[in-house]
């Protein structure tokens, strides 16, 4: 994957990633700005605007990708619960076994019972001239 990074990059005229850690830092700012991507897209097909981004899972454990994700899509992110998947699935069998009472209830002790980490918008304004170069290598039309 560095090879193929560092490869793509070279081909579309952009700075070659030269080190393991800037291999990394363009792996995250391009995942953060595919998401501002994905959020737009969710945004204009709904109609509706997304106040809060939840990243769940293995993602959530990583804080620069998390502010990242802040940053470029200019919206706070909660991270976590880790282990979203396995909780989701043990409330699920739990709503069948009746001892929730509804998808709110169980939600309301999901929330009570795993703390999530919460990131703020920073530096949105060089995250926008970013997404405005994304969007042109991509050939994505942007409206903001």
């Amino acid at each position: 994957m560095p090879r193929a990074i560092q490869d793509y990059c070279q081909r579309s005229g952009q700075r070659v990633p030269a080190d393991r850690a800037a291999i990394l830092r363009c792996a995250l700012e391009s995942l953060a700005l595919k998401y501002r991507y994905t959020l737009d897209q969710l945004e204009t097909l709904t109609g509706e605007r997304v106040e809060v981004i939840h990243v769940l899972g293995g993602g959530s454990q990583n804080t620069l990708l998390c502010q990242f994700t802040a940053d470029a899509c200019q919206r706070p992110v909660l991270a976590g619960p880790i282990e979203a998947t396995a909780i989701g699935n043990i409330l699920v069998q739990l709503i069948a076994q009746k001892e929730f009472a509804s998808l709110t209830e169980a939600r309301a002790v999901c929330a009570q019972s795993f703390p999530l980490s919460a990131y703020t918008p920073q530096e949105t304004g060089a995250w926008q001239d970013a997404y405005g170069r994304f969007a042109q290598l991509l050939h994505i039309p942007t409206a903001s």
